[in-house]
Formats: structure tokens, C-alpha cells, sequence
């Protein structure tokens, strides 16, 4: 498989259009300019949402699932296209590798605008820009159409990053805001909490990923430093401090027959903050009562399956994330639950349907929770 297939395959597999991979991988409207190969891809996606308790959002957000015993607005029917996107992706012959370029964007930005996903230029194994983090590796996420994606994978997102990739193996130095998360601070004396946060380093990634006959697997980890300083402030009661966030992540896939493949992959850090997809808290750290930056540890997982029937396939997952909250001093959020189960068939090129139930709950530090069931329908068209 040439570098650019391998990146216009890669382009489909977010959290929710990996569900969507066998029918839009191959499809775009190609042409040549001189020595360059030139791709312009997308579709147009319509999701048809119905929340059984209480509204969801447009993707899954936990946050939005009432609480046990508290009053709750039950049923929501929405349908939205925000999921809806274009690229435009090329590939030229360098000094004997190729140079390859992608810009690409959908509808998910603030108020729904058009926002960027990924703006890149790979060449000669070093990729600069915009794309998919060097965490995850695109091997234990289970199809879903909700666009969140199963909770306590690796995060399936895009920030920009300087990476190096040598075979299997692959390095990067990535923003430590965008996606990780800044420490959060806890004093009444700071008057703009955000501010106090700040970041000296970049983040710092590896991974290595590989397959084996029938079995593929993935092992990534993650390096941070996290960092505050309040003496720009001069009424609060702390100074500075720093502390050091790390996180791993396992993933591995098997093809068990031609007709069913098993997932699953384990997520765990100290400190990694969004870095584990749909965590209960992104913040990786919080400042204490008592001045030090605590960091927060997370573990997350996922099982599931996927079994080809028909013209499409029926996957099925259960997924978990967590946040240690007992010794800490902060509240809220600290169990995130979502169970899926969907059937995403193609009736002929270029188009899919899918339908799916979806489960998903949420349990507070002391232990009060809630759950909610959405039912969610699909129809895409890719050009």
C-alpha cells in the first residue's frame, strides 16, 4: 500500500467514521497536475437521534445524563449534518519520497461552523501540522455511529505535532493544551484560574504498532509536564509548582474468522488528562488547598466485537473510563459508562446506513449516577 493510500485510509478513522471506513476509504474524485496526484474527498452524513431520558447532545456527553431522583426532560428527537465533511489531499514526488499534503475540516466547530480537523505535510518519514494524535493507535476502537466514540480508548483526536515515523515506530512533540488538558486551579485568591495554568514543554509521544497474521496491536505512551504559576497575581496564596503526567495505552485486535474480529485495549496514566478518550475529568491536575499541583489518575478500557452479516457488519462494545477522586480534593464526575450496539451495512458504493442503541451512564464521586439510552440512525453519502 503506497503512503498515500495508507493516509487517505487513515483519514476516515475518527471514533465514529471508523464505523464508516469500508465505505468511504476508497472514495474520491482524483486528478493530476503535472507531477502531482490531487484527491478531493468527503460526504454528506444525516444522523437521526432519538434520546429515550435526557438530551444527549449531538454526540453522547455524559455530562448531560441526569442523575438519579433528579428532574429530567425524557425523550428528544434531533437530527443534524454537522458530521458532514470535505478534504483535499495531495501527493508529489520529492527528491525520491513523497511529499504529501492534507487539509480537511467538517461541521462539529463552535456554534456548529466549519472547523479544521486536519492541515498537514508529510515527507521523508517527518509530518508537520495538524492530525491524528501519536497516542492512539486506531486498532481497539469498536464501530460506532455516535461521533464521541467509545470511552477509555486512546483519545481519537487531531492537534498540531512535529512526529517522526520509521517503520512501525513513531515520535512526536504535540501541544500540551489542546487535547491533554490544563491543570485546573482551586484558589478563591486567583482570580483567573485559567491563567495560572501555563506550559513550558511540548508533550512528548511514541508508539509502536504492528501485526501479526490475524492479530494486530498497538503499545503508545505518553510523557507531560504540568505546570503552574500564580506570581503574576500578587493576592494569591501560592506560588508556582510542577509536576510530571504520564500515561500508556494498550490496544490489540484479532480476526478471529473472515466474518468476526475481537478488540480491546487498556488505558491508564497519571496526568493524562484528555489524552484517554471521554475521561470524567480532562483536567489531568488540579491545584490543592495547600498549594501543590496534584495530579489525577485515570484508567479506562475497551471489549467488543464486530461480526459481518449481510452486506454490512453488527458490532457491539462496552467501554469504561475512570477517574481516581477518593483521595483528592476535588468533586464531580468520576465513572463513565457507554455500551454499544449497531448494525452499519452498504447497500451499494458510496452509500451507507447504520442504526443503533446505545447505553451510557455516569457515577459521581460519593456514588450518586444516572443512566440514559439513545437510539441513533445514519445515512451517508461519500463522493
Amino acid at each position: 500500500m503506497t503512503t498515500y493510500n495508507k493516509l487517505k485510509q487513515a483519514s476516515v478513522l475518527t471514533a465514529s467514521a471508523l464505523a464508516l471506513a469500508v465505505a468511504s476509504a476508497s472514495h474520491a474524485v482524483d486528478f493530476e497536475v503535472g507531477d502531482t496526484k490531487a484527491s478531493v474527498y468527503g460526504y454528506a452524513k444525516l444522523d437521526i437521534i432519538y434520546d429515550v431520558d435526557a438530551d444527549l447532545g449531538n454526540a453522547i456527553g455524559h455530562s448531560n445524563i441526569a442523575l438519579d431522583d433528579a428532574p429530567s426532560q425524557d425523550g428528544h428527537f434531533n437530527m443534524h449534518a454537522y458530521q458532514s465533511r470535505i478534504g483535499f489531499k495531495t501527493v508529489t514526488p520529492v527528491s525520491g519520497s513523497d511529499l504529501v499534503t492534507q487539509i480537511e475540516g467538517d461541521f462539529y466547530g463552535s456554534d456548529n461552523n466549519f472547523r479544521l480537523r486536519h492541515a498537514y505535510g508529510s515527507w521523508n518519514g517527518i509530518l508537520a501540522g495538524q492530525f491524528w494524535t501519536n497516542f492512539y493507535g486506531f486498532v481497539a476502537g469498536t464501530p460506532t455511529i455516535d461521533f464521541t466514540g467509545p470511552p477509555g480508548v486512546g483519545n481519537q483526536a487531531r492537534q498540531p505535532q512535529l512526529r517522526y515515523t520509521t517503520g512501525n515506530f513513531s515520535m512526536s512533540i504535540e501541544d500540551p493544551d489542546t487535547l491533554g488538558g490544563s491543570e485546573t486551579a482551586l484558589v478563591d485568591t486567583v482570580e483567573d484560574e485559567e491563567d495560572v495554568a501555563k506550559s513550558e514543554l511540548p508533550d512528548v509521544t511514541a508508539r509502536y504498532t504492528d501485526t501479526s497474521g490475524p492479530f494486530k496491536y498497538s503499545a503508545s505512551a505518553v510523557l507531560r509536564q504540568l505546570e503552574y504559576d500564580a506570581e503574576a497575581y500578587p493576592s494569591a496564596a501560592v506560588d508556582d509548582d510542577s509536576a510530571f503526567g504520564w500515561g500508556v495505552a494498550l490496544e490489540a485486535a484479532m480476526d478471529v474468522t473472515e466474518a468476526v474480529t475481537l478488540r480491546a485495549g487498556v488505558t491508564h496514566g497519571d496526568g493524562i488528562g484528555g489524552y484517554m478518550n471521554v475521561s470524567p475529568q480532562k483536567s489531568p491536575a488540579y491545584l490543592a488547598d495547600n498549594g501543590d499541583l496534584e495530579t489525577l489518575e485515570s484508567t479506562g478500557g475497551t471489549i467488543g466485537a464486530s461480526i459481518k452479516a449481510g452486506p454490512g457488519a453488527i458490532n457491539a462494545s462496552y467501554n469504561v473510563s475512570t477517574v481516581d477522586l477518593d483521595d483528592e480534593e476535588l468533586s464531580g464526575n468520576d465513572t463513565f459508562e457507554t455500551a454499544y450496539l449497531n448494525y452499519i451495512w452498504s447497500p451499494a458504493e458510496r452509500i451507507s446506513y447504520g442504526i443503533e442503541a446505545a447505553w451510557a451512564s455516569r457515577e459521581e464521586k460519593g456514588g450518586a449516577d444516572g443512566d440514559a439510552t439513545r437510539l441513533q440512525g445514519m445515512v451517508m453519502y461519500s463522493f
